[in-house]
């Protein structure tokens, strides 16, 4: 019976498959706040936003209303309602309010989102009655002015984050194994639908697998680095049109010694395709990723061109992104094909 397969480490669309359990230093998120609400859904940072209002209303809220107790603005406002002919003159006709128009809780919270979103309807106002509401005044400006910059600065993070450009960097759904120039190679195709280039472009690969060493240890998720080629030299590739990455399999692959044979019975490989680049229109730092499976590679195929010149332009024929084709392969492991090269 086969045996299973599994778990990927990065999935296709380049998540990783990674949960995070029993973390005791919770503290440790608190101490990069704004991180922490860039990293949250959208219905839990828009709920912390308007709790944060809220809570920030109501309690200024509280505080003008301890004022206008405090002053006694609460007791004249309720006489001048009962008696409203008194207000024209004797003492109550000199008293000067902290605020006016406020008679209530209602009304000190009214004024509270009138201060910090500066919407002013006219109806009341801070008086020069009260050193301490002015002080209370500034304070609540400053405080509702920090909250619309994290708000606004966290919007545009979450808006423009870089794995959004990264949705537009594709890979071929299937890698292939095939001679290039005499040689095994394992190739790949990448390509960027947007015309805005990722500047800097470079690509890694890594083989991801349980490996022992001689001491007995035994590492679960052993990343190796594998050296790529692309068809301009080095890791740097000029995407501006779909390109084919390829690693040479020599003696220093991990891929030396596997054959079509053995191919699919290495449930324990996964290939990680790691592409990074800076967004041209951002100036951001993007990364897309995926991987390969060894079900995902073909032994003996190859890409079918997808470029083309037409009326003095080139053209790229999405449709056949992933399309291959059969082509003659040696059925033997690359260290085999070096060992009868080297005998003939």
């Amino acid at each position: 019976r086969a045996r299973e397969r599994r778990a990927r480490f990065v999935g296709k669309n380049g998540a990783c498959n990674v949960a995070h359990k029993n973390i005791r230093e919770q503290g440790r998120f608190l101490q990069d706040v704004f991180t922490t609400l860039v990293d949250l859904k959208w219905p839990h940072t828009l709920l912390i936003f308007t709790m944060s209002f809220l809570c920030s209303w109501l309690l200024f809220g509280m505080v003008w209303w301890l004022i206008a107790f405090a002053h006694g603005d609460l007791d004249h406002s309720t006489r001048l309602q009962r008696d409203p002919a008194e207000g024209t003159a004797g003492p109550a006709a000199a008293f000067v309010p902290c605020v006016t128009s406020i008679h209530s809780f209602t009304s000190a919270f009214l004024f509270s989102i009138e201060v910090q979103v500066t919407i002013g309807f006219g109806g009341r106002m801070v008086t020069e009655e009260c050193p301490a509401a002015i002080l209370v005044l500034i304070v609540q400006n400053i405080v509702g002015l920090v909250i619309n910059a994290i708000m606004l600065g966290c919007i545009f993070m979450k808006t423009s984050q870089a794995h959004r450009r990264a949705e537009t960097l594709i890979f071929s759904k299937h890698a292939v194994i095939a001679l290039r120039e005499g040689r095994l190679c394992f190739m790949l195709r990448v390509g960027d639908l947007r015309k805005s280039m990722i500047i800097s472009a470079t690509i890694r690969m890594q083989v991801v697998k349980k490996t022992a060493s001689l001491e007995g240890e035994v590492v679960p998720l052993n990343q190796i680095d594998i050296q790529m080629e692309n068809p301009v030299g080095g890791n740097s590739i000029f995407l501006v049109s779909p390109l084919i990455i390829y690693h040479v399999i020599d003696k220093n692959s991990p891929l030396y010694d596997i054959s079509p044979m053995n191919l699919h019975h290495h449930e324990d490989l996964e290939i990680i395709v790691i592409l990074e680049g800076v967004v041209e229109t951002t100036g951001i730092t993007t990364q897309a990723r995926t991987s390969y499976l060894a079900d995902e590679i073909l032994w003996g195929q190859r890409f079918v061109p997808i470029v083309a010149e037409e009326d003095g332009r080139y053209s790229v024929d999405y449709s056949k992104f992933g399309n291959t084709v059969k082509v003659p392969t040696p059925s033997c492991t690359a260290r085999q094909l070096e060992e009868d090269k080297s005998i003939m």
